[in-house]
């Protein structure tokens, strides 16, 4: 199923790496949900053209629900994931530089949680519309773009400064407990 650019068949799974990335290699799994994020903002914005031309469409109902079954799930184990494994071993180290970014990167995943309610919300309301939906408001729009650059700053900030600091901080038994927390909280048996 196809809709003006967006092919949901090749997204994957929300929950899913890539092939050949599993919990046993953390940071490539970490950078892997990078990826789909950046995958689903993508779908976002596409959803949101595809809408002002053919509104709420079969197509577009199914890709909310994607993006909506992605930042419902993923993304909050994403943050957890950060949370209790990469950002304590940074702020403990003190570097003034890297303890600046990962306290700004706590306080998005704050915001970004405020932000998903109000995005989320429109998302529904168009996978629940009915015939006459008026389509996104404004409201809805700044919404989206807003999230869509928090989220993108965020990203360049984790990947340029963040996972390369707790690369070199994280290894042997503590990355171990760090995948096996992983799995254990999403239930996969390693």
């Amino acid at each position: 199923m196809a809709m003006a650019g967006i092919r949901l068949h090749d997204i994957s799974l929300p929950g899913h790496a890539s092939p050949g990335v599993g919990f046993e290699a953390p940071f490539e799994m970490l950078d892997a949900c990078h990826e789909r994020v950046e995958r689903m903002l993508g779908l976002l914005g596409k959803l949101r053209a595809h809408v002002r031309t053919h509104g709420a469409d079969p197509q577009a109902r199914d890709a909310a629900r994607d993006v909506m079954r992605y930042f419902d799930q993923a993304g909050p184990h994403h943050h957890e994931d950060e949370e209790r494994h990469v950002f304590p071993p940074l702020l403990a180290q003190r570097d003034p530089a890297v303890v600046a970014v990962v306290i700004r990167l706590k306080q998005d995943h704050q915001e970004m949680a405020v932000m998903w309610a109000q995005v989320r919300a429109a998302l529904m309301a168009l996978v629940e519309s009915v015939e006459g939906w008026p389509g996104f408001s404004a409201e809805d729009q700044q919404c989206f773009d807003a999230y869509d650059a928090l989220y993108r700053r965020h990203l360049v900030d984790e990947n340029g400064v963040v996972y390369p600091a707790a690369r070199s901080l994280i290894r042997g038994e503590t990355l171990q407990a760090m995948s096996a927390d992983m799995m254990a909280r999403r239930g996969v048996v390693g």
